[in-house]
């Protein structure tokens, strides 16, 4: 009987398992394919058995390995969890929130001196990225996501949907022809998202037919790069209404057409399951939520 197995040949073998191949399962664990495939000959030799089948598509659990593997599982989850508590303990609150660069210079940070003063106890650190952050790895308590809202083993709900509006440059409409109707926009230069969707959604839903124009034009990956190349007069843009209310105020852009609509993708707030049970991650999701319906 094996009286004790490495505990990284352990963590290796749940890794392979979860994911169903040893490239995967290295870049998760930060080691080199061929240190993961040590590993598990390390385990199979100590154990006397085959835990994997090796397949053209990958590997896949034999028997004995699928038997175990749910209990290891949820095993290392608990250590995690176990590691995560202590790191929570230690020293004062943190809270690490990770959204989009845009989203964070808008609508997040103009707001979050009100949480500073209802939980001053709380120490708040926002990463502005872009990337899809691996929560566990990087230590995200909070991420607020734009997208559809699939995010497989995370704890989702939906905060709010951007409402775009289609803004210029004062003097492109002005020097222009006169906008009155959704379709007169196909008339000049479109800037777009980097998935040039929004325009011709936006068009479809207010009755216009399908034009090629639609899809043309410049594409910038962030709001931000769009509302600015909008205010230098490079043509027409949908933005969130949020992210523009300065610019418009200040009378740099100009909301061309009272045509507001709902965009296709909104922003989700996501934890990691059981989160939630920590104080500080409980007050700022149950504070943002508040923020959003305001």
């Amino acid at each position: 009987m094996v009286k004790s197995l490495p505990l990284q040949a352990l963590r290796t073998f749940v890794e392979v398992g979860q994911r169903g191949g040893v490239k995967a399962a290295a870049e998760a664990l930060h080691v080199t394919p061929g240190a993961v495939s040590q590993q598990i000959r390390l385990l199979e030799d100590r154990l006397g058995m085959a835990l994997f089948t090796r397949e053209r598509q990958g590997l896949r659990l034999t028997d004995a390995g699928a038997a175990v593997h749910p209990s290891l599982l949820a095993a290392f989850v608990q250590i995690d969890r176990a590691i995560d508590t202590l790191d929570a303990i230690k020293g004062r609150q943190t809270l690490t929130v990770s959204t989009v660069a845009t989203f964070a210079a808008s609508w997040l940070v103009p707001r979050l001196g009100r949480f500073n003063e209802l939980y001053p106890q709380i120490e708040v650190r926002v990463e502005a990225t872009s990337a899809l952050v691996d929560m566990r790895r990087d230590r995200v308590d909070v991420a607020l996501r734009h997208g559809l809202g699939g995010y497989p083993g995370l704890d989702v709900s939906r905060l709010m949907a951007p409402v775009l509006v289609p803004v210029a440059c004062p003097g492109v409409v002005e020097n222009g022809r006169l906008l009155k109707e959704p379709g007169d926009c196909l008339n000049y230069p479109l800037l777009h998202d980097s998935d040039r969707a929004d325009w011709p959604l936006w068009l479809a839903a207010h009755g216009v037919p399908e034009d090629p124009r639609a899809e043309r034009g410049t594409a910038f990956e962030d709001d931000y790069l769009l509302i600015r190349a909008a205010a230098a007069g490079q043509g027409l843009a949908l933005v969130p209404q949020e992210y523009a209310r300065d610019e418009i105020a200040s009378g740099r852009l100009v909301q061309i057409l009272d045509k507001p609509w709902p965009a296709r993708f909104a922003y989700y707030l996501v934890t990691l399951p059981g989160a939630i049970e920590r104080p500080e991650v409980k007050a700022f999701v149950d504070w943002i939520r508040t923020e959003a319906q305001t």
